[in-house]
């Protein structure tokens, strides 16, 4: 695995660029987005009522090193600099697995921003090593899981009960057909 925040290109969408998230400003990102998302996208984001960020997640929604948990963000260029408007996450569970998670703030909704944050925490995932990327979605997102599989179609998901549980191979991996795929690809 190679660290790959430094290397990694920006994308340009519009009037967006998605960069990769410095350890420096996780917080006042992370502050900012969340500051931007009504009740019920929080919901969404968190899958339970969160009216604020208890200081035990803060700590964890702000740990970047790059390698186990590193993240993209969206931003656009305001009077005073830059101002985060989403964020993608992702944070290593296990050897070559991660957990990912994408927030955009309301106004930014159905702009594109939060499928180029898939895309490239996709992309930045296999530069730094990952071949498997997880989430968990409510049922009742349906704008994210459409998202999602737009963003990746050879995703898999499946209901586990209370989920939508999502997953995607991600690097060099990804082109490699499993018997899971064919089954999946046979069945939907």
């Amino acid at each position: 695995m190679t660290a790959c925040l430094e290397n990694s290109t920006i994308v340009r969408a519009e009037d967006f660029e998605i960069r990769p998230l410095q350890p420096d400003e996780a917080a006042h990102v992370v502050d900012t987005v969340f500051a931007g998302l009504s009740p019920q996208s929080r919901f969404m984001r968190f899958h339970s009522p969160v009216p604020r960020i208890p200081a035990s997640l803060h700590r964890r929604l702000i740990d970047i090193d790059g390698r186990c948990r590193a993240a993209v963000i969206a931003e656009v260029h305001g009077a005073d600099g830059p101002v985060p408007i989403g964020i993608a996450r992702l944070a290593g569970t296990g050897t070559g697995t991660a957990d990912m998670a994408v927030a955009v703030v309301d106004a930014w909704h159905r702009r594109g921003v939060g499928g180029q944050l898939l895309t490239a925490i996709g992309t930045l995932a296999g530069e730094i090593g990952y071949v498997e990327l997880r989430g968990s979605v409510l049922p009742e997102n349906a704008p994210m899981l459409r998202l999602a599989r737009r963003s990746f179609p050879w995703l898999r998901p499946w209901f586990d009960g209370e989920t939508v549980q999502l997953s995607v191979t991600v690097g060099a991996e990804m082109w490699t057909i499993t018997h899971e795929d064919v089954m999946a690809d046979l069945l939907s």
